[in-house]
């Protein structure tokens, strides 16, 4: 990933920090050269920093974020309601 990549992926975050409540998705439309399991990775570096630093707030949107943007990516296996059943 290159530098300018990483800042790309840092404004996008930021923007989404900053937009109002439900309008990440037009941010994120806005931008679809930079969805990949890159912006994926560097919104989790950036939530787990948030969590130490005490922004809770921050760290829990940017991991639901991350999450949601995985499984739309195919990088989050999602596990079928009958695999979750079947082991309770």
């Amino acid at each position: 990933m290159t530098e300018q990549r990483q800042h790309l992926y840092f404004n996008l975050i930021d923007e989404l920090l900053k937009c109002p409540n439900g309008h990440e998705p037009e941010v994120l439309e806005s931008q679809p050269e930079l969805i990949d399991s890159g912006l994926v990775e560097t919104m989790l570096q950036v939530a787990t920093m948030f969590a130490h630093e005490g922004n809770q707030d921050g760290a829990k949107f940017l991991f639901f974020v991350a999450r949601e943007l995985a499984k739309q990516l195919g990088l989050y296996p999602e596990v079928p309601n009958s695999e979750v059943a079947n082991k309770e």
